[in-house]
């Protein structure tokens, strides 16, 4: 397949929103562990608004719309750069889904959090799970491998980068406060972009 039309969109954010909330307390606990524990609250909340954004709409850029601004009006940390990187999705989307436009979308949309949170890779952030899964679409891209060979490349990517981040002393972000008492800890936004990437295949 060339391309992802727009019911396949919004299936793997449906499929993504289902699979968070269902999630909800274990990102929370996580967020106990390592932070002040209104994570799930917040995504909860945030993934509300957007189911109620997202009624009839099919669009590819409308709907990753939709899940920008729902996120943009979420409180904490998170919540304003989750709305940010789908804001990015939602530029790139005005063209046909593609493995190079995937790769233009994730690629911009870390940049941006990077820019707005001053984070890197290593830092014990959402940007450990967002950065390899732009690396690894770009490369899938590149070999012109299709969307859907590009985005299980970028969720394997994702998770390795979300796992990387249990044994990390935090750099950014609330679990910076809590130094040592956060290893061992999975970072619960980059947790989230695994589960979204991972969405997307079914």
């Amino acid at each position: 397949m060339d391309a992802f039309d727009g019911a396949e969109v919004r299936a793997w954010i449906d499929r993504f929103i289902a699979t968070v909330l269902d999630r909800t307390g274990e990102l929370t606990e996580l967020d106990r562990q390592a932070g002040d524990g209104d994570y799930g609250t917040n995504l909860r909340s945030a993934l509300g608004r957007a189911r109620v954004n997202l009624d009839g709409t099919a669009d590819p850029a409308a709907v990753f719309t939709a899940v920008s601004e729902a996120f943009l009006n979420t409180g904490g940390t998170s919540g304003p750069l989750f709305g940010m990187w789908f804001r990015e999705f939602a530029k790139a989307f005005t063209e046909p889904v593609s493995d190079a436009t995937l790769a233009t979308a994730a690629g911009n949309a870390a940049a941006v959090v990077q820019r707005l949170g001053k984070a890197e890779v290593g830092h014990k952030t959402m940007v450990d799970a967002m950065v390899p899964a732009a690396q690894a679409l770009r490369a899938a891209a590149e070999r012109n491998a299709g969307p859907d060979r590009a985005l299980r490349e970028a969720a394997a990517a994702a998770r390795t980068g979300a796992e990387s981040t249990e044994q990390l002393l935090a750099r950014r972000g609330r679990a910076s406060y809590v130094g040592e008492h956060a290893r061992g800890v999975m970072d619960p936004g980059a947790l989230t972009v695994a589960m979204f990437f991972a969405a997307a295949n079914g």
